[in-house]
Formats: structure tokens, C-alpha cells, sequence
């Protein structure tokens, strides 16, 4: 019988095995630690009999529990669609002022509608609503043609400058270039800044408010504070899709740059369009 080498370090025993000099001690795996291995392979095979788990050549295999996660998706998503089935019917069967007056159904009004906002409506107003050059900002309180909640389904159903829909919202400003002298156009591009800031040349600015009467007041108001009926802007504010500087006002005058957005009615549906009306309306510039 061979005397079993015993580690000087270590003091356990060795299997006899030995690689360059380099011997394997006999430390064998507790009982309780191979017993446990053995029983996550039995629980493993247990568990690709009773479930899908084996890959087959176009499926896999259902399992003996006929267990499918997907189902199981399926069943929450059809209870899901289930439980705001009744708020879709309302929506649909309510004026937007009468959804926005039930708290339950504005909030699940602004949920869809921001969902809705951002897969349609991002690309020109931005994830934030806040705009940019030639988009308004929907969060503040300046509305060509209004910002209650009426005034903004017809809006949005209808859209603006929108050929297809007839009863689009509809406004166009003149091209002052081919009306007034190039002076004229300084003088009242001056007067225009004066009302929110300061003019290049107060005196073009002086002699620009009666061309201002003359001309924009028709449609802008005396007061240069707009008018919903026609879509035109306020002009008094800070608010400015294309620029508020004097040169870009004097450019606009002379060849105004007119916006378009689609009539959302038609591609949306209605109850579509009433959840972004409720949407937008809450973001704060609401009336």
C-alpha cells in the first residue's frame, strides 16, 4: 500500500496526481454542496419537461404545463384594452369642455393625447411642445385663433392652411413689398418693434404708425393687438414665429412666410383628436 503524501503546508493529504512538480490536494466538495448540484440538474430537466424550453427546427417545446408567455401577454393586453374601453366611449361621446370637466377622464384624456403628441405632432412642435422658427410654442398663452378648448379642436381637426380640409383655418398676410415703397416698409417695420422695444430709428417708427393704420390695422387692430377672427398675431408681445428683430419684421412684411399643418380629423379620427386637444390644452396656454 502506497503512504499518502501529505502538503507541509497545508497538512492535507494529496490525490496522487501530480503535474510538473505541482500536486492536487484531497479536498473533496461537501455533501450538502453535491447534493444541491444534483438537485438544480434534476429541477432543470423538470423544468424544460414542464415548460417550453427545447428548440425544435420552426417552434420549440410547449411543455407537458402548456404554459406560453406570450398568452399570458396577449390576456393582459386584451384586459388592458378592456378596462379603457369605457374611457374611449366617453371620450368619444363627450365635447372636449366635458372631458376636461370629469377628473378621471381628463387625466386618461391627456395620457392618450401625449402619447398621441409625440408620434405625430414632435416633428414641428418638439417633445417639449415648446416650438422652434416657424412653429409655434404651444405652451405659452398666444393663440392666432384662440386657445380654448373648442378653439383648439377646430384647430387641430381642421388644421391650418390645409388645401384638403374646407374648413381649414385660413388667414394670409399680403406682400407689403409689392404694395408699399421700400421706405414704408422701414417705417412701419420701426413702429412694429417700438411696441414691444426699442427701434432702430424712432422717427421711421413715428412716421411708420400711419402706415401701420393705413395698412395693418384692418387686420391686426388698432391697437396691434391682433385678431382671432382673421388669425392675426399680436404684435405688442414677445412672441414671434419668424423673428422679432427689425430686419426679419421688415422681411416678413415684405414676403410673409405662411405656415401649413395638417387636418389631424381626418387621419386621427375624432377621439383621437379630442385626447391631443385635452393634452395641449393642459400644457398651460390653455384658456
Amino acid at each position: 500500500m502506497t503512504e499518502k503524501h501529505i502538503d507541509e503546508t497545508s497538512g492535507v493529504s494529496t490525490t496522487g496526481h501530480e503535474w510538473d512538480g505541482i500536486r492536487e490536494l484531497n479536498n473533496p466538495l461537501p455533501r450538502w454542496w453535491v447534493w444541491t448540484f444534483y438537485g438544480t440538474i434534476v429541477w432543470a430537466l423538470a423544468y424544460t419537461i414542464a415548460y417550453p424550453a427545447w428548440p425544435l427546427i420552426s417552434s420549440a417545446t410547449t411543455g407537458v404545463l402548456g404554459y406560453s408567455s406570450r398568452v399570458d401577454v396577449k390576456n393582459e393586453l386584451a384586459a388592458a384594452e378592456a378596462a379603457k374601453g369605457d374611457y374611449v366611449a366617453a371620450v368619444a361621446s363627450k365635447s372636449v369642455d366635458e372631458i376636461i370637466a370629469d377628473d378621471n377622464l381628463r387625466t386618461f384624456a391627456i395620457a392618450a393625447g401625449g402619447a398621441a403628441f409625440k408620434v405625430n405632432c414632435v416633428q414641428c412642435h418638439g417633445s417639449g411642445a415648446t416650438g422652434s422658427a416657424g412653429y409655434p410654442n404651444l405652451n405659452d398663452d398666444d393663440w392666432l385663433w384662440g386657445g380654448t378648448a373648442d378653439a383648439l379642436y377646430q384647430t387641430i381637426s381642421h388644421g391650418i392652411r390645409f388645401a384638403a380640409d374646407g374648413d381649414t383655418r385660413f388667414s394670409e398676410m399680403p406682400a407689403f413689398g409689392e404694395i408699399l415703397e421700400p421706405l414704408q416698409v422701414s417705417q412701419v417695420a420701426a413702429y412694429v418693434v417700438s411696441l414691444s422695444a426699442t427701434p432702430s430709428d424712432p422717427a421711421l417708427a413715428a412716421e411708420g404708425a400711419q402706415v401701420f393704420a393705413d395698412n395693418c390695422a384692418a387686420c391686426h387692430g388698432e391697437n396691434a393687438k391682433g385678431n382671432r377672427e382673421f388669425g392675426a398675431p399680436d404684435l405688442t408681445d414677445a412672441i414671434w414665429l419668424y423673428g422679432s428683430t427689425e430686419a426679419e419684421i421688415a422681411a416678413q412684411i415684405r414676403t410673409p412666410k405662411h405656415g401649413a399643418m395638417p387636418a389631424w380629423a381626418a387621419r386621427l379620427g375624432d377621439t383621437t383628436v379630442k385626447e391631443l386637444t385635452v393634452y395641449v390644452h393642459s400644457l398651460g396656454g390653455g384658456e
